[in-house]
């Protein structure tokens, strides 16, 4: 008998790019772990026979449908079908736009994609960014006066993904790190410390998580980089430069980038 866990399909469509829908889905599915869930997702569908072919593979392998479809006829014309096929199908937008036009007595616009038009935000976005990309891991310390935000903290306190996510709310981060035999810029001692973030995270943890790394780049859990006596050392001379700056601190041992990240957009407004 085979071992093989049989994988459960999810297709997600929306006539847009989809982002939302498989945003939505990816934080259910995990709550059913360990049953295997692999997303299809089938972006910018505008015609009946797009939504023909998905109701088609769909019914052949018992697959689940979620939509964020805003165009009236293709949503009624997916769930028509999705009913004959006897396809389970999920309207993730509909009854919310529904309650909010009855709360708002107002008729919605039924016009997808306007969310990912080149807006004025999304090029703020897309500046903030390449700001992140510029200005990763201290690269160049002129950023860290131009910034919206400064992450500080030791290597593997996850500033550059949590730089990125901030990018994507349009916030602009510079990050820089603290490590022993470098002296911090210059710049970090000028700027307001009410925009500085220190990261700090526990001995243990960081522990685990450079060993990890070290396995993952091929070498032995012998190097420096991970021993306790030096992270001890690292963190120590980080704790140290954070109570300089008078910044806010954030303990990251046991928070997900997401988490951390709502922290620091509660404490630092964008402007």
């Amino acid at each position: 008998m085979s071992n093989r866990r049989k994988v459960q399909y999810v297709y997600v469509v929306s006539d847009s790019a989809g982002e939302t829908g498989e945003s939505v889905v990816r934080a259910a599915i995990v709550q059913f772990l360990p049953t295997v869930i692999e997303l299809k997702r089938r972006p910018f569908i505008h015609t009946p026979e797009g939504i023909d072919q998905i109701i088609k593979d769909a019914a052949s392998c018992g697959g689940v449908i979620v939509f964020t479809l805003v165009i009236p006829q293709l949503r009624d014309y997916l769930l028509e079908r999705a009913t004959q096929s006897q396809v389970i199908c999920i309207d993730l937008l509909g009854p919310i736009i529904t309650s909010l036009e009855k709360a708002l007595d107002q008729r919605s616009r039924h016009e997808p994609g306007i969310i990912h038009r080149l807006d004025e935000h999304y090029f703020r976005k897309v500046e903030a960014v390449e700001f992140a990309v510029r200005y990763d891991d201290g690269r160049d310390p002129t950023g860290v006066i131009k910034a919206d935000i400064v992450l500080a903290g030791v290597s593997r306190t996850s500033k550059t993904p949590l730089a990125m996510f901030l990018a994507h709310k349009s916030y602009k981060v510079a990050n820089v790190p603290l490590v022993p035999e470098l002296v911090p810029p210059r710049e970090l001692f000028t700027v307001n410390p009410s925009k500085i973030v220190g990261l700090t995270i526990t001995p243990e943890k960081l522990n685990e998580i450079r060993k990890e790394r070290l396995k993952a780049l091929g070498l032995g859990e012998e190097a420096i980089y991970a021993k306790v006596q030096r992270i001890n050392e690292e963190l120590a001379h980080a704790q140290a430069i954070m109570k300089k700056l008078g910044c806010m601190v954030i303990d990251v041992s046991n928070k997900a980038v997401e988490e951390t990240a709502g922290i620091i957009m509660e404490r630092i407004p964008l402007r």
